[in-house]
Formats: C-alpha cells, sequence, structure tokens
C-alpha cells in the first residue's frame, strides 16, 4: 500500500527495489538518539528532531534509514550476507523544503566482494534513477575516503592531524582551512610557567607528575575530570598540532590530489600519475580503487559517463570508502547517494567485522525531477 503522503510512484519504487535480491525491512519511526548522536556527524546531528522518553532516555524521530537498518540487522542474529529495501519517512530540519520527506534504499550487508558490492549498488542506484527520473541528464559523482586516509597517512602527518583531515573530508572548506594552517600555522596561546617549560622539552612524566601535583594541593577531584595523564597525553597532542608543518613538497602533493577531478574511465590512470609524481605508497588504496572500477565495467557501465572527484565526500561519518551521488539538472539536485561503512557494524554492536554498503533515494526530489519543476 502507498503510504500517506508519499509519491504516486512510491509502491512502484518499492517493488522495483525488491526485485534487486532484496528483503523488504519496516523500521519504527522513534530511535534511539545516541547512535545518530554518536555516529552520523555533525551535519545530520544538528537537524536531528529530539525528544525524551518517560524515564529520560534521548529519542528522536528517524533521520535517516542506514543506523536503524543495521541496528536492526544485529538484533535478530540473522546470517550474511543479505541486502535489505526500506521506503519510509525521515524527519530533519531543512533549510530548503518539507522537514518530514520520503526516502528508499538498499543497504547491502556482509558481502565479502567488496568491489562487486560497491559497483552493485552504484549500478543499481543509477538505474533505479533513470528508471523512475526518464529522460533526465543525470551526474554520476564518485569518491573515496580510503583513497584519502592512505595519501594523508602517506604524508606522515601525526595521527592528530590525520584525524582531523579525514574527519573533514567532504568539506571543502574545512579542508582548505586545514590545508592552509598546516601550511603556515598561525600563533596559538600556549601555557605559561612550567607547564610550557615541560611541553618545550617533551617531558610528559615532569609534566603529568607537576598536574598532579597541582591537583592535589588545589583539592581537585580526578573522578570530577580528566586524569593527569589524560590530561597530559592532550595537551602533548595540541602542542605537536600546532607546531606541524607540511613541508612544501608535502603541501603540493595533498593540494594535487585534492585537484583530481576526472572522468571514471581515466580515474585510474590519474591515480597512478599521482602517486608516481608524490613519490606516495597508495598500491593497496589503489588495487581496491581498480577491483572497483572493473566490477563496474563488468556490469555494463560506462565509466566514461561517471566522475571520479578526489575531494568528493559525503556529510556521514560512518563512511570508510567509496562515496557516491546521483544529481540531476544544472542546479545539481541529489536524487540519490550512498557509500560504504565498513566501521559501523562494529561500532553499533556486531560481534564480527561486517563489511557494508549502501544508498538512499530522495523520493522528493526525485518526484520534482519526474514533474520537470
Amino acid at each position: 500500500m502507498t503510504q500517506l503522503g508519499a509519491p504516486v510512484f512510491a509502491a512502484d519504487l518499492a517493488r522495483a527495489l525488491e526485485a534487486l535480491e532484496t528483503t523488504r525491512v519496516d523500521i519504527p519511526v522513534i530511535q534511539p538518539a545516541e547512535p545518530f548522536l554518536d555516529m552520523a556527524g555533525e551535519d545530520l546531528r544538528r537537524r536531528i528532531f529530539l525528544t525524551e522518553s518517560e524515564t529520560g532516555e534521548s529519542l528522536c524521530l528517524r533521520p535517516e534509514f542506514t543506523i536503524p537498518v543495521c541496528r536492526a540487522h544485529i538484533a535478530e542474529g540473522v546470517a550474511t550476507p543479505r541486502r535489505y529495501c526500506y521506503l519510509g519517512q525521515v524527519f530533519r530540519q531543512r533549510r530548503d523544503g518539507a522537514n518530514e520527506f520520503f526516502q528508499a534504499g538498499i543497504e547491502d550487508l556482509g558481502e565479502p566482494d567488496e568491489a562487486r558490492a560497491d559497483a552493485r549498488a552504484v549500478s543499481d542506484a543509477r538505474a533505479v534513477v533513470a528508471e523512475f527520473a526518464p529522460g533526465r541528464a543525470l551526474t554520476i559523482t564518485l569518491g573515496d575516503q580510503s583513497v584519502f586516509e592512505a595519501v594523508v597517512a602517506g604524508l606522515g602527518l601525526p595521527a592528530g592531524w590525520q584525524k582531523r583531515l579525514i574527519h573533514a573530508f567532504g568539506n571543502e572548506q574545512a579542508l582548505r582551512a586545514m590545508i592552509a594552517r598546516l601550511a603556515s600555522p598561525g600563533d596559538t596561546a600556549a601555557p605559561d610557567g612550567a607547564v610550557a617549560e615541560f611541553l618545550a622539552s617533551g617531558d610528559a612524566q615532569g609534566l603529568e607528575a607537576h598536574i598532579e601535583s597541582v591537583m592535589e594541593a588545589t583539592g581537585y577531584s580526578t573522578h570530577a575530570s580528566r586524569s593527569p595523564a589524560e590530561i597530559t597525553a592532550r595537551l602533548m597532542d595540541k602542542q605537536a598540532l600546532a607546531s606541524t608543518r607540511l613541508s612544501a613538497r608535502s603541501l603540493e602533493a595533498l593540494k594535487a590530489f585534492l585537484a583530481l577531478d576526472v572522468a571514471l574511465d581515466h580515474a585510474a590512470g590519474a591515480l597512478a600519475d599521482f602517486a608516481r609524481d608524490a613519490g606516495l605508497d597508495i598500491a593497496a588504496a589503489q588495487s581496491s580503487f581498480e577491483a572497483r572500477l572493473n566490477a563496474l565495467s563488468g556490469r555494463g557501465e560506462d565509466l566514461s559517463q561517471m566522475h571520479w572527484r578526489a575531494a568528493f565526500g559525503r556529510p556521514l561519518d560512518y563512511y570508510t570508502g567509496l562515496v557516491f551521488e546521483i544529481t540531476a539538472g544544472e542546479a545539481g539536485l541529489v536524487l540519490a547517494g550512498g557509500g560504504r561503512f565498513d566501521r559501523l557494524m562494529a561500532l553499533l554492536g556486531a560481534q564480527d567485522p561486517i563489511p557494508a554498503v549502501g544508498f538512499s533515494l530522495w523520493l522528493d526530489r526525485i518526484e520534482t525531477v519526474r514533474a520537470g519543476r
């Protein structure tokens, strides 16, 4: 049955998804808020509609489907691989459009051949969008967070900076600001006195002992705050981040990577040329990247009609590898988007690692495109 308020094509779309070797799953509208607040990313966190249960549990209206579908799979304890499809309302604060709208999609859990699963996700999303928005010029853009992570690791940055850059992947403004800071860090306020001396000398043990003595002298309880060891680690990490500078060569390599923007049939060559010119060993990431391209070609997809942009990401923290979007028109209206989220299942409580990839469809936007608006 078509749900109240759903586009007229929703029932047909649901049947099309079920025909793609999937099992339809229904997800409650009221969800525990904690998984979304912890794992979904700032862009989604600030748009969630929150409430509380009578017992004080933090709840929310369902803002997306990936996390609850994965939680339901773990709770049921069923075997993998398994593909789920869904269709229903999600609730987010949006600047443009309604705050409640319909999404549909597929989550592919446990497929060991990651290249095959990635290619199937992109291919299925393209086929469904083409079927329900026929005759529209579509732009398909791919990115790869795992390739970006390999490049950042190869530059030899401290772990703290690697985490910051990876967290900002897909937010090009934030990345530009971080790169500018790495190129020429500005003055940062430094602690005075003994703390500054310990930091300057790199004496972590001395700094920890000093912090502990100060806390004891002032009667400050470690139970109410971080321990001296935690405070020391935080200060040392902050000092390392503030003093880190990228060499001119590394800075140019990072900029060159983020500037890569080519048709997908030229992507493997562009990535190989970059790695060679930058002197970076990212062979493992390249191998996975090329395997996905081969899998897409094996499904009959025309790589010349897709695009790889090295700086492209999506604003959800749980992505780990492939990310992609399908847009329509000059305005770039996003009709579908998805990617790989291998770490999410373990974070949600799965006992064993479960590879995962999926995509979502925005039905209100597809309806707009169908109507020619």
